[in-house]
């Protein structure tokens, strides 16, 4: 998925799904970064979109294929072959709904059965979702920490596609995260 020339105008091509249950703002997430906008409400994404991005980052010229995958129960078994060839993942969850946190854990077995199948180690960074909600939390933010501690994820961090908050930070952060591979 990754093409790299030599010279620092290199094109770099990174494949980037976000998984998480229906509801969690990842249709919403992907529009307010592409767009910088935040419509209230979305159809729900029938197994998976896909978006293009396309920005500069120290000095690199990156194509961002965004995968929108949906997060139904029924569409799961879609989520192997989309992680095949995945340069990193976001997994999302709402932080006001408890239970879209505890089902990640059904999330990550799937993923990491198809990273063992597939023989690749995809850096998945941890997004909890909807902080302009804040007041009615129902996931602690160290609990969401431990959680990416505990799976060896490459970090977490909350945001808000309502307000913008972190949304271009998230995703500059999983992009160097899969810039940083590259060069390995």
């Amino acid at each position: 998925m990754v093409e790299m020339g030599k010279n620092s105008t290199s094109n770099l091509q990174f494949k980037l799904p976000i998984f998480g249950d229906a509801g969690v703002g990842k249709t919403t997430l992907t529009h307010r970064y592409l767009h910088g906008l935040f419509k209230e409400s979305y159809h729900l994404t029938i197994g998976v979109d896909f978006f293009l991005k396309k920005f500069e980052i120290d000095g690199k010229k990156v194509s961002l294929q965004i995968w929108d995958f949906a997060g139904e129960e029924k569409f799961r078994f879609l989520l192997p072959g989309v992680i095949n060839g995945a340069n990193g993942t976001i997994f999302m969850f709402d932080i006001t709904r408890y239970v879209t946190f505890e089902n990640l854990s059904n999330w990550f077995t799937v993923f990491k059965t198809a990273n063992e199948n597939f023989n690749q180690n995809v850096p998945a960074l941890l997004v909890g979702s909807k902080t302009d909600l804040s007041g009615i939390r129902t996931v602690p933010e160290k609990e969401a920490k431990n959680f990416a501690q505990d799976n060896k994820l490459i970090g977490y961090i909350e945001c808000s596609s309502k307000n913008g908050e972190n949304v271009e930070e998230l995703f500059r952060k999983i992009t160097k995260i899969m810039m940083e591979k590259v060069k390995h």
